[in-house]
Protein backbone atom coordinates (compact mmCIF):
# COMPACT_ATOMS: atom_id res chain seq x y z
CA UNK A 1 0.00 0.00 0.00
CA UNK A 2 1.39 3.47 -0.78
CA UNK A 3 -0.17 6.71 0.31
CA UNK A 4 -1.26 8.80 -2.85
CA UNK A 5 0.06 12.29 -2.62
CA UNK A 6 -2.29 15.31 -3.39
CA UNK A 7 -1.97 18.84 -3.21
CA UNK A 8 -4.42 21.08 -1.56
CA UNK A 9 -6.59 18.11 -0.24
CA UNK A 10 -9.43 18.75 2.18
CA UNK A 11 -8.60 18.40 5.72
CA UNK A 12 -10.62 15.12 5.96
CA UNK A 13 -8.60 13.87 3.27
CA UNK A 14 -5.93 14.67 4.88
CA UNK A 15 -6.69 12.98 7.99
CA UNK A 16 -7.19 9.92 6.21
CA UNK A 17 -3.93 10.15 4.73
CA UNK A 18 -2.12 10.72 7.80
CA UNK A 19 -3.92 8.27 9.29
CA UNK A 20 -3.15 5.73 6.39
CA UNK A 21 0.88 6.88 6.27
CA UNK A 22 0.94 6.37 10.44
CA UNK A 23 -0.57 2.81 10.16
CA UNK A 24 2.09 1.80 7.20
CA UNK A 25 5.01 3.25 8.74
CA UNK A 26 3.79 2.09 12.54
CA UNK A 27 3.52 5.03 14.33
CA UNK A 28 0.72 4.45 16.53
CA UNK A 29 1.44 7.02 18.85
CA UNK A 30 1.24 9.88 16.14
CA UNK A 31 -1.89 8.50 14.82
CA UNK A 32 -3.44 8.53 17.92
CA UNK A 33 -2.38 12.02 18.96
CA UNK A 34 -1.95 13.77 16.08
CA UNK A 35 -5.55 15.44 16.23
CA UNK A 36 -4.54 16.92 20.15
CA UNK A 37 -1.27 17.79 19.20
CA UNK A 38 -2.55 19.55 15.87
CA UNK A 39 -5.15 21.57 17.80
CA UNK A 40 -2.05 22.51 20.57
CA UNK A 41 -0.18 23.55 17.31
CA UNK A 42 -2.61 25.93 16.61
CA UNK A 43 -3.65 26.98 19.65
CA UNK A 44 0.64 27.90 20.41
CA UNK A 45 1.14 29.06 16.72
CA UNK A 46 3.86 26.66 16.20
CA UNK A 47 6.42 26.78 13.51
CA UNK A 48 6.31 23.80 11.11
CA UNK A 49 9.25 22.36 12.36
CA UNK A 50 8.07 22.73 15.98
CA UNK A 51 5.17 20.92 15.18
CA UNK A 52 7.31 18.21 13.17
CA UNK A 53 9.61 18.00 16.23
CA UNK A 54 6.48 17.35 18.46
CA UNK A 55 5.11 14.35 16.46
CA UNK A 56 8.57 12.77 16.42
CA UNK A 57 8.98 13.22 19.92
CA UNK A 58 5.46 11.87 20.97
CA UNK A 59 6.22 8.74 19.24
CA UNK A 60 9.94 8.36 20.63
CA UNK A 61 8.86 9.07 23.98
CA UNK A 62 5.73 6.62 23.53
CA UNK A 63 8.20 3.89 21.79
CA UNK A 64 9.84 4.05 24.84
CA UNK A 65 8.15 3.53 27.22
CA UNK A 66 6.45 0.69 25.59
CA UNK A 67 9.77 -0.83 25.09
CA UNK A 68 10.57 -0.39 28.81
CA UNK A 69 6.90 -2.41 29.45
CA UNK A 70 8.31 -4.62 27.42
CA UNK A 71 11.39 -5.00 29.46
CA UNK A 72 10.24 -5.28 32.80
CA UNK A 73 7.89 -7.88 31.88
CA UNK A 74 10.49 -9.70 30.23
CA UNK A 75 12.34 -9.71 33.91
CA UNK A 76 9.67 -12.26 35.96
CA UNK A 77 9.15 -10.20 38.77
CA UNK A 78 6.89 -11.37 40.94
CA UNK A 79 5.62 -8.15 42.09
CA UNK A 80 6.13 -4.71 41.82
CA UNK A 81 8.30 -2.55 43.43
CA UNK A 82 9.90 0.83 42.91
CA UNK A 83 13.14 2.76 44.62
CA UNK A 84 9.95 5.68 45.44
CA UNK A 85 8.18 3.14 47.72
CA UNK A 86 11.31 2.65 50.07
CA UNK A 87 11.39 3.53 53.20
CA UNK A 88 14.76 4.57 54.37
CA UNK A 89 13.26 5.88 57.81
CA UNK A 90 12.24 2.73 58.19
CA UNK A 91 16.03 1.05 57.92
CA UNK A 92 18.15 3.86 58.46
CA UNK A 93 21.18 1.38 57.33
CA UNK A 94 20.48 1.71 53.65
CA UNK A 95 22.06 5.08 52.54
CA UNK A 96 19.89 6.67 49.92
CA UNK A 97 22.72 7.75 48.18
CA UNK A 98 24.18 4.81 47.49
CA UNK A 99 20.84 3.07 46.13
CA UNK A 100 20.50 6.88 43.89
CA UNK A 101 23.99 5.93 42.25
CA UNK A 102 22.99 2.05 41.43
CA UNK A 103 19.61 3.41 39.88
CA UNK A 104 21.84 5.32 37.11
CA UNK A 105 22.66 1.40 36.76
CA UNK A 106 26.34 2.15 35.31
CA UNK A 107 26.74 -1.16 37.33
CA UNK A 108 24.50 -2.86 35.50
CA UNK A 109 26.51 -1.70 32.20
CA UNK A 110 30.08 -2.24 33.29
CA UNK A 111 28.90 -5.94 34.45
CA UNK A 112 29.49 -5.72 38.50
CA UNK A 113 27.91 -7.69 40.70
CA UNK A 114 25.77 -6.31 43.83
CA UNK A 115 24.92 -8.37 47.21
CA UNK A 116 21.92 -7.02 49.28
CA UNK A 117 21.76 -9.05 52.92
CA UNK A 118 19.69 -8.77 55.31
CA UNK A 119 17.56 -10.83 57.35
CA UNK A 120 13.89 -11.02 56.17
CA UNK A 121 11.50 -7.99 56.25
CA UNK A 122 14.93 -5.57 55.66
CA UNK A 123 14.11 -4.41 52.16
CA UNK A 124 16.64 -6.53 50.49
CA UNK A 125 13.56 -8.07 47.76
CA UNK A 126 12.00 -4.41 47.54
CA UNK A 127 15.34 -3.37 46.42
CA UNK A 128 16.56 -6.22 44.28
CA UNK A 129 13.28 -5.77 42.23
CA UNK A 130 13.28 -2.15 42.19
CA UNK A 131 17.20 -1.63 41.08
CA UNK A 132 16.14 -4.43 38.59
CA UNK A 133 13.32 -2.93 37.30
CA UNK A 134 15.00 0.81 37.20
CA UNK A 135 17.71 -1.37 34.58
CA UNK A 136 14.83 -2.69 32.58
CA UNK A 137 13.59 0.90 32.69
CA UNK A 138 17.22 1.81 30.83
CA UNK A 139 17.17 -0.53 28.45
CA UNK A 140 19.03 -3.34 29.94
CA UNK A 141 18.00 -7.04 29.52
CA UNK A 142 16.99 -8.29 33.02
CA UNK A 143 15.77 -11.98 34.57
CA UNK A 144 14.85 -12.41 37.92
CA UNK A 145 14.59 -15.92 39.50
CA UNK A 146 14.64 -17.22 43.26
CA UNK A 147 17.37 -19.42 43.45
CA UNK A 148 15.95 -22.68 44.63
CA UNK A 149 14.04 -22.13 40.87
CA UNK A 150 17.11 -21.48 39.49
CA UNK A 151 19.22 -24.58 40.49
CA UNK A 152 16.14 -26.94 39.71
CA UNK A 153 15.76 -25.70 36.52
CA UNK A 154 19.64 -25.84 35.65
CA UNK A 155 19.33 -29.74 37.09
CA UNK A 156 16.20 -30.42 34.84
CA UNK A 157 18.14 -29.20 32.17
CA UNK A 158 21.05 -31.13 32.57
CA UNK A 159 18.78 -34.40 32.92
CA UNK A 160 17.56 -33.19 29.43
CA UNK A 161 20.93 -32.57 27.79
CA UNK A 162 19.96 -28.96 27.46
CA UNK A 163 22.01 -27.50 30.00
CA UNK A 164 24.95 -25.48 28.33
CA UNK A 165 21.76 -23.79 26.14
CA UNK A 166 20.32 -22.94 29.46
CA UNK A 167 23.02 -21.58 30.89
CA UNK A 168 24.07 -19.38 27.40
CA UNK A 169 20.32 -18.24 27.91
CA UNK A 170 21.02 -16.63 31.34
CA UNK A 171 24.30 -16.05 30.65
CA UNK A 172 22.74 -13.32 27.79
CA UNK A 173 20.92 -11.47 30.09
CA UNK A 174 22.66 -7.90 31.31
CA UNK A 175 21.45 -8.31 34.81
CA UNK A 176 20.62 -11.44 36.51
CA UNK A 177 18.31 -11.24 39.74
CA UNK A 178 18.62 -13.97 42.47
CA UNK A 179 16.34 -13.42 45.04
CA UNK A 180 16.50 -15.73 48.59
CA UNK A 181 20.10 -17.09 47.86
CA UNK A 182 20.61 -18.84 51.20
CA UNK A 183 17.45 -19.63 52.44
CA UNK A 184 17.78 -23.93 51.39
CA UNK A 185 20.62 -25.76 51.03
CA UNK A 186 21.74 -27.18 47.85
CA UNK A 187 23.44 -30.01 47.32
CA UNK A 188 26.86 -30.51 45.42
CA UNK A 189 25.58 -31.00 42.04
CA UNK A 190 23.03 -28.11 42.30
CA UNK A 191 25.54 -25.87 43.68
CA UNK A 192 28.17 -26.47 41.00
CA UNK A 193 25.76 -26.01 37.99
CA UNK A 194 24.53 -22.42 40.16
CA UNK A 195 28.46 -21.92 39.63
CA UNK A 196 28.61 -22.45 35.85
CA UNK A 197 25.90 -19.66 35.41
CA UNK A 198 27.93 -17.56 37.69
CA UNK A 199 31.28 -18.16 35.78
CA UNK A 200 29.61 -17.41 32.70
CA UNK A 201 28.66 -13.87 33.78
CA UNK A 202 31.31 -13.22 35.30
CA UNK A 203 33.16 -9.72 34.53
CA UNK A 204 31.11 -9.78 31.29
CA UNK A 205 27.17 -9.18 33.17
CA UNK A 206 26.26 -8.52 36.14
CA UNK A 207 24.61 -10.49 39.02
CA UNK A 208 22.91 -8.95 41.55
CA UNK A 209 21.56 -11.64 44.70
CA UNK A 210 19.64 -11.24 47.72
CA UNK A 211 20.34 -13.36 51.03
CA UNK A 212 19.68 -13.85 54.25
CA UNK A 213 22.92 -15.37 55.13
CA UNK A 214 26.16 -13.60 55.97
CA UNK A 215 29.05 -14.77 53.93
CA UNK A 216 29.77 -16.59 56.74
CA UNK A 217 27.03 -18.06 57.19
CA UNK A 218 26.36 -19.39 52.99
CA UNK A 219 28.73 -22.79 54.25
CA UNK A 220 24.82 -23.94 55.33
CA UNK A 221 23.67 -23.49 51.32
CA UNK A 222 26.92 -24.38 49.84
CA UNK A 223 28.60 -27.38 51.83
CA UNK A 224 31.55 -27.62 49.52
CA UNK A 225 33.81 -24.83 51.61
CA UNK A 226 35.85 -24.58 48.25
CA UNK A 227 33.03 -24.23 45.96
CA UNK A 228 31.43 -22.06 48.31
CA UNK A 229 34.63 -19.65 48.65
CA UNK A 230 34.43 -19.55 44.98
CA UNK A 231 30.95 -18.47 44.52
CA UNK A 232 31.45 -15.65 47.32
CA UNK A 233 34.28 -14.36 45.06
CA UNK A 234 32.42 -14.38 42.07
CA UNK A 235 29.78 -12.75 43.35
CA UNK A 236 31.57 -9.75 45.39
CA UNK A 237 34.46 -8.97 43.20
CA UNK A 238 34.64 -5.25 42.51
CA UNK A 239 31.15 -5.19 43.33
CA UNK A 240 28.92 -3.69 45.74
CA UNK A 241 27.28 -5.40 49.38
CA UNK A 242 24.40 -3.75 50.92
CA UNK A 243 23.89 -4.62 54.43
CA UNK A 244 20.20 -4.14 55.07
CA UNK A 245 20.38 -5.51 58.84
CA UNK A 246 18.72 -7.89 61.40
CA UNK A 247 15.26 -5.43 62.31
CA UNK A 248 12.49 -7.02 60.06
CA UNK A 249 10.49 -3.60 58.92
CA UNK A 250 7.47 -5.74 58.20
CA UNK A 251 7.25 -7.33 61.94
CA UNK A 252 7.66 -3.86 63.16
CA UNK A 253 4.83 -2.56 60.78
CA UNK A 254 2.59 -5.54 61.88
CA UNK A 255 3.10 -4.78 65.48
CA UNK A 256 2.56 -1.40 64.82
CA UNK A 257 -0.63 -2.15 63.51
CA UNK A 258 -1.84 -4.61 65.72
CA UNK A 259 -1.46 -1.69 68.60
CA UNK A 260 -3.12 0.93 67.26
CA UNK A 261 -5.91 -1.26 66.12
CA UNK A 262 -6.12 -3.57 69.05
CA UNK A 263 -6.73 -6.98 67.72
CA UNK A 264 -4.43 -9.25 65.69
CA UNK A 265 -3.86 -8.78 61.87
CA UNK A 266 -5.98 -11.24 59.87
CA UNK A 267 -2.54 -12.04 58.32
CA UNK A 268 1.25 -11.57 59.22
CA UNK A 269 2.91 -9.72 56.59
Amino acid sequence: MTATRQRGMTDQAAETAIDQACRLLRLPTIRRQFTDLTQAATRDQMTYLGFLAELLLAECDDRDRRRSDRQIKAAGFPRTKSLRDFDYNANPLVDPAVIHTLAACDWVSKGKPLCLIGDSGTGKSHLLIALGTEAAMKGHRVRYTLATKLVNELVEAADEKQLSKTIARYGRVDLLCIDELGYMELDRHGAELLFQVLTEREEKNSVAIASNESFGGWTKTFTDPRLCSAIVDRLTFDGTIIETGTQSYRLAHTRARTSSNGRPPAAWL
